[in-house]
């Protein structure tokens, strides 16, 4: 009850008008206090910037080119694993599907189908197998990798509230994760199908992928599905998929058998991207 309570102001917030001007002033280019706005950024959320490919501030012509900034090469490597970590940020929830519902927090739960947009024979793929919530904190790096090679089936945009994604309102908002506004991406891999769910939420200005670019805005107001049977895109284990333009959370799907978590992986553990996440089975 308290964190409902907690997060019950979220509810009467104006979340896509403050989303809307979230993206709008990130993309501005005010020089110098745009450089101002990404120094105190940087200071407020303790943002590493000895690990960016460009540690220059000055240089960020607007938030949005600071925030999806990119690596130096080499402070990510991959581990000798089939599955590594696609993301720099935290474990909200990880572990097996219940028949078809995921857990979020203690006393809620939500369900493959309505995380993917409704469409049952797709969530009926992963009936019984794995999934991962990972969240990526302010401060984080915001470039989403694949964590393990697959071809791209469709990717599915699900129009949906803003709500934050941080563990307290994980644990205050049933179904968060399927509630939010979100790009869900379908691979076909060696180990079988698998979904990259990007969730939107409160002042995420936008989410892009490598193929297709920026998804959100348009917000679009009905589930809208692209299709890639036509097209080879294939991307290798640890290859970038996507960025969020200011951060948020992704919801990874795999089906039954197709993987043993890392040992060492528990609820709210910090992780980086590249590092060991699972074995095949």
């Amino acid at each position: 009850m308290s964190d409902f309570i907690a997060v019950f102001p979220q509810y009467l917030l104006p979340k896509r008008a403050l989303t809307v001007f979230g993206g709008w002033v990130a993309t501005r280019r005010w020089g110098k206090a745009t450089t101002c706005l990404i120094a105190w950024f940087v200071k407020r959320y303790d943002v590493n910037m000895n690990e960016a490919a460009n540690t220059d501030l000055a240089s960020y012509t607007s938030f949005n080119d600071f925030f999806i900034r990119a690596l130096r090469p080499g402070v990510r490597p991959l581990a000798n694993a089939p599955f590594v970590c696609p993301v720099d940020g935290a474990i909200s929830q990880f572990g097996a599907i219940q028949a078809d519902q995921i857990f979020q927090a203690k006393g809620h739960a939500y369900s493959t189908t309505a995380l993917v947009g409704g469409d049952k024979a797709l969530a009926s793929e992963f009936l019984d197998g794995s999934f991962a919530t990972l969240y990526l904190s302010p401060r984080d790096y915001h470039r989403i990798h694949m964590p393990c090679a697959g071809r791209l089936r469709s990717m599915v945009y699900v129009p949906g509230d803003l709500f934050s994604v941080n563990p307290k309102t994980a644990r205050g908002v049933p179904g968060l994760f399927a509630r939010n506004e979100r790009v869900v991406c379908v691979f076909d891999t060696e180990f079988g199908p698998l979904v990259m769910a990007l969730v939107g939420a409160t002042v995420v200005g936008s989410m892009a992928t490598v193929w297709h670019g920026v998804v959100n805005p348009p917000r679009l107001p009905q589930v809208t599905k692209w299709h890639y049977d036509e097209s080879d895109i294939t991307l290798l284990r640890g290859e970038e998929l996507g960025r969020f333009l200011l951060g948020s959370t992704v919801v990874m799907l795999f089906s039954k058998g197709a993987l043993d978590w890392n040992a060492k992986w528990q609820a709210t553990l910090p992780v980086r991207m590249g590092e060991a996440m699972a074995q095949a089975q």
